[in-house]
């Protein structure tokens, strides 16, 4: 479990009112998803299984909707290739076992995202109504999945939409809008104290935006070409590049070009454009294999062993993404390293403060240790970490301790300016001297007694 998932365990074990006064504070954005995650535990407080387990079944629906419409658009073969690529793809894996929401928010998109094909095709009432449904779910699971609304416009203008169906469409977005309107406004006030650490678009972010839109273009041309028919079992009359490259390559690109104006940009904000990814690469495996069925039987094996190598070059990337190293910290190993230190009662502090979120989502650990510097609790304050005392509290508490144990990042990290943080480790190494240190991935927790004392 590291910071972002021990928010959400800490949080969603909040009472009802107490995730109310947060979200009109901070994380309005996740508000729905925190209010699902409370149901869940609320039914099975499962620990790290219970955290873990709605972005497990949702990354499994996401590919089922992948596969429904990969069949839908091109056939059975590239609906089964494209929703068996969909979890392979390692930024997928990545989100589908952690305990944030951005793999509802792809199963969510993906299944809009099928019902918009269908209203194409032959939309009724109660389609457009379930897609208009679909969507306002996902932008209030996560207001940045509306995007998907410029991809399906995209879609309109290449395809031979009706005139009709684009009216339709454009009363269904609006709605979409309206709906959504209330949570962005609520989301744009916090968004400094949100997205406050975040930068513009770095050269690493567009090369890889770059490479992967290019890489699902040339999927797209060779998926496409006129040898290579849709099979029988499609339904469909789009083309599938219609729906999956606009599903790419636009919401990550408009929300990077926004990001050159107002830092917005992070990859897993837009995860659900992978969906696009893995229906490009189905359609262009589908192919690849109707051409290779059609050879002799060497050939069918250098097409299995290329297969079978691409699948084993997939394998570091599993293993990584499955490994506490594949996260900014181990808030399970901070939690884990206190109780080894601490005796009941010991003085700690969170340097910076909002490094309390280690021990929030481990209250046997926390109940049992003095926050030294702790004023309002989390969730008296409606925030995520709590509000500290002042600089001068937390000098006259410090200096009627003999032992403390602070919980802090790895050494080389920026240090916080701010008053309180400043007079915490001027008092450390004014007053005490550290007697143990122990790193774990992404902190250090270090007891402090009083020179002499250590013992």
């Amino acid at each position: 479990m590291w910071r972002d998932e021990s928010v959400t365990y800490q949080v969603a074990h909040r009472s009802l009112s107490d995730i109310g006064s947060l979200l009109g504070n901070i994380d309005a954005v996740h508000g729905l998803y925190y209010l699902i995650m409370h149901g869940v535990f609320a039914l099975w407080d499962g620990g790290l299984v219970a955290l873990r387990a709605p972005s497990v079944i949702a990354a499994a629906v996401a590919a089922a909707g992948v596969g429904a419409l990969g069949r839908h658009l091109r056939g059975t073969r590239a609906g089964v290739l494209a929703g068996s690529a969909y979890p392979a793809i390692p930024m997928v894996q990545h989100f589908a076992q952690e305990g944030r929401s951005y793999a509802l928010v792809s199963a969510t998109v993906v299944w809009a995202c099928y019902v918009f094909v269908r209203c194409i095709d032959n939309g009724s009432t109660r389609l457009w109504v379930a897609y208009t449904s679909l969507v306002v779910v996902a932008g209030w699971l996560h207001e940045f999945a509306v995007l998907v609304l410029v991809a399906h416009a995209a879609t309109l203008l290449v395809v031979d939409a009706t005139r009709p169906t684009k009216q339709v469409w454009l009363i269904c977005a609006a709605a979409v809008t309206v709906a959504v309107v209330p949570l962005a406004v609520v989301s744009v006030g916090q968004s400094d104290e949100q997205l406050g650490w975040l930068g513009g678009p770095t050269l690493a972010m567009w090369l890889q935006f770059f490479a992967v839109s290019a890489a699902g273009l040339a999927m797209s041309c060779y998926g496409a070409r006129a040898t290579a028919p849709r099979s029988a079992s499609s339904t469909s009359r789009l083309a599938l590049p219609s729906v999956a490259l606009p599903l790419l390559v636009l919401p990550g690109g408009l929300l990077l070009t926004v990001s050159l104006l107002e830092p917005w940009y992070v990859d897993r904000y837009v995860l659900y454009s992978m969906a696009g990814f893995a229906l490009l690469l189905g359609s262009a495996t589908d192919r690849l294999l109707g051409s290779v069925l059609s050879r002799s039987t060497r050939g069918r094996i250098t097409a299995f062993c290329l297969a079978a190598a691409g699948l084993a070059s997939l394998l570091p990337w599993a293993l990584l993404i499955r490994s506490p190293e594949s996260r900014k910290d181990d808030a399970v190993a901070v939690a884990e390293a206190v109780e080894a230190y601490a005796h009941r009662g010991d003085a700690v502090l969170f340097m910076p403060a909002r490094r309390r979120e280690w021990l929030l989502s481990a209250p046997a650990v926390y109940r049992e240790i003095d926050d030294l510097a702790l004023d309002i609790t989390p969730a008296e304050s409606g925030t995520l970490q709590g509000v500290e005392r002042t600089a001068a509290t937390i000098r006259s508490r410090m200096l009627h301790e003999d032992r403390i144990i602070s919980l802090s990042d790895p050494s080389g990290q920026p240090l916080d300016p701010f008053p309180e943080e400043v007079v915490k480790r001027q008092m450390l190494k004014e007053y005490f001297e550290r007697c143990a240190r122990k790193k774990v991935h992404g902190a250090q927790i270090s007891v402090y007694a009083r020179p002499g004392q250590c013992d």
